[in-house]
């Protein structure tokens, strides 16, 4: 069991490492290429933070293990909601998160919506290809809007920092093609070997597989929100952290759970939708009524951990 532990962490870092590096190059490459910032923020910076949940579970489906899916979908929404924003608001220097943002209120009712849809699709313990297909039409809206309204935390940021990087992405061009590929082949062959042996750890453990991927395989795709939000609150810029914790969930819960689906049919096991659905349901309701008055205290924060430490040991314990 020791020898697949290792295997499944040392798999896991080759995914977060290499999506790290294909959304920086990314990036980079759609500004030389003359991209607004604004798009590149919203396609390749938002989403590439969630590549690798978006990578695990297609290979999870193609395995033929989607139940999966299921609980790195909602998993990565109970870490993100609880234990990202926990870190955060421990982590800003202030003592609390102050949320100017009037699009906040409007993401937050996509937040709501992408999980009410996500658990309209899980309540037969199926989502199937049509639902699958239904989930990516939702997640085009939400992207519609961002780009309707012309207002994302990750393209404010992106939006800092292109015209220092704009000049040098058309250098390193041919450079940062060559980093996409190399990339993407890392991308796949650690999000296999990550699905692979999180199967066989949840075999050697005596639990789920759908289990284990909200136990450990979240947690572990979580990573690259966690240190973009704790790094941007520390910094003082409390609308990116918070929009990348919002911009995540749906992404998770429509384009996730929606491509997936598409794919082959995602299984949702007895054992996420008798409390794993319903806990991160509540969660995002939490969520949604701690950011009401526009302020996220330290406090909010603590109890955020203390919830997510909770729903751990239930899951494991359960597991």
């Amino acid at each position: 069991m020791l020898q697949v532990l290792l295997i499944f962490l040392l798999s896991l870092i080759v995914l977060l490492a290499a999506a790290h590096f294909f959304t920086n190059a990314a990036q980079r490459v759609g500004l030389a290429l003359g991209m607004a910032p604004f798009v590149v923020g919203v396609f390749i910076v938002a989403i590439g933070t969630s590549l690798p949940e978006l990578v695990a579970s297609l290979l999870s489906v193609r395995a033929g293990a989607s139940e999966i899916v299921a609980g790195n979908v909602l998993g990565a929404n109970a870490a993100n909601l609880l234990l990202v924003l926990g870190a955060v608001s421990v982590a800003v220097p202030r003592g609390q998160l102050v949320l100017g943002e009037q699009y906040l209120f409007i993401d937050l009712h996509f937040l709501i919506g992408s999980i009410s849809a996500l658990a309209t699709t899980m309540y037969d313990g199926d989502i199937t290809r049509v639902e699958g297909a239904l989930l990516l039409a939702a997640y085009v809206v939400y992207v519609s809007y961002l780009i309707a309204e012309g207002r994302t935390p990750s393209a404010e940021a992106t939006h800092a920092e292109s015209l220092e990087e704009m000049s040098a992405g058309r250098r390193q061009l041919l450079r940062d093609a060559a980093i996409l590929v190399v990339s993407a082949v890392a991308i796949y062959l650690g999000g296999e070997r990550t699905v692979s042996s999180l199967t066989r750890l949840a075999s050697a453990l005596g639990i789920a597989p759908a289990i284990a991927s909200v136990a450990i395989l979240s947690i572990g795709t979580t990573l690259p929100e966690l240190a973009i939000s704790v790094t941007a609150a520390r910094n003082d810029m409390a609308s990116l952290a918070v929009g990348n914790i919002l911009g995540s969930c749906v992404f998770n819960a429509l384009a996730v759970a929606g491509a997936s689906a598409s794919l082959g049919g995602v299984r949702v096991p007895s054992s996420i939708l008798g409390f794993v659905l319903p806990f991160v349901a509540a969660a995002s309701l939490l969520f949604y009524l701690f950011t009401q008055d526009k302020r996220l205290s330290r406090w909010e924060g603590l109890l955020s951990l203390v919830l997510f430490v909770l729903f751990m040991n239930e899951v494991v314990s359960r597991g």
